[in-house]
């Protein structure tokens, strides 16, 4: 099941810009390794849910922990295929997360730095953005 918000103030937003990197959510919090992003850009709910099934097939045997640290609160519309111009703004076609360079998106916890490396590997094949491993740090 594809995440999204159970109520938005605005059904209907701007696209924006997104500027500068990101100050809040930049550390690894929850677990030892983190994946994070080096790219701005949105990030689909689909995507994110995928991104889900991939790395916990993966730690599965290890008994690790998977943290997702991003979730889709920006709603994207679409108009129909097909349609003239005008006639206003589409509809809520889909969800986003939207991500600044260095926002961690998921988290491990427990197991092995290489498994944590190809859990990310598998997991960063299916983003749109470029990403990075990082580990905790002491203190």
């Amino acid at each position: 099941m594809a995440l999204m918000p159970k109520r938005v103030k605005y059904r209907k937003r701007q696209r924006g810009r997104i500027k500068g990197n990101a100050t809040r959510g930049n550390t690894v919090a929850f677990g030892e390794f983190g994946l994070q992003s080096t790219q701005a850009g949105h990030i689909s709910a689909r995507t994110i849910e995928a991104c889900r099934i991939a790395a916990t097939q993966y730690i599965r045997g290890t008994g690790g922990k998977l943290f997702i640290r991003i979730f889709p609160d920006k709603s994207v519309t679409a108009r129909p295929l097909e349609t003239r111009m005008g006639k206003g703004k589409g509809e809520p076609d889909h969800w986003v997360a939207v991500v600044k360079p260095g926002t961690v998106l998921f988290e491990i916890a427990g197991g092995t730095h290489d498994a944590a490396r190809d859990c990310f590997n598998r997991v960063a094949h299916k983003l749109p953005v470029r990403v990075r491993l990082v580990e905790r740090q002491p203190g």
